[in-house]
């Protein structure tokens, strides 16, 4: 039988695998690898966001979810106006690839609090019960929820090939 302390090892080692692998879906740098950067601004069908604003919410929301982790004197943000990029396009491919990087090395910085935290299951000092644990869990329903939508909308712009 496993002790307590290999027990949380091998939970953080599944919660980087959620965060960090596709396993039964597309991560999320497969789903925006490639996109024609004239599409990034395109909003298909009607709907209500660009593939711009969609990684724009991902980032924000990811980076917003590291602060409130990893900061005691977190500032919450206004929901949903702080959210969500008002703009379609970014003002450049400079941008539009910062955004992802940005995503990237968050997402990093949150793994780093996962694999040094004593208890993943502590919660916050300055929240109403949140913990470690239930962020990850977060971060990861939200990007996949959001990544899926990007492959519905290159699938809609006809760049998805896959």
């Amino acid at each position: 039988m496993k002790n307590e302390t290999s027990q949380n090892t091998d939970l953080i080692n599944e919660l980087i695998s959620f965060l960090t692998k596709g396993n039964a879906h597309v991560t999320f740098n497969d789903a925006v690898k490639n996109i024609p950067f004239e599409d990034v601004s395109k909003k298909p069908g009607g709907l209500p966001y660009s593939l711009w604003q969609i990684v724009e919410h991902i980032r924000i929301t990811q980076k917003d979810i590291l602060d409130f982790s990893a900061n005691k004197n977190y500032k919450e943000l206004n929901w949903p106006g702080d959210y969500w990029q008002k703009n379609s396009a970014p003002a450049n491919e400079e941008e539009w690839n910062n955004s992802i990087q940005k995503i990237n090395s968050d997402l990093d910085e949150f793994i780093e609090l996962l694999k040094n935290s004593d208890d993943i299951y502590k919660p916050f000092e300055h929240g109403s019960g949140q913990n470690l644990l239930r962020e990850a869990i977060l971060i990861g329903d939200h990007n996949s929820h959001h990544t899926g939508e990007i492959i519905l909308l290159r699938r809609l712009l006809g760049n998805w090939k896959r």
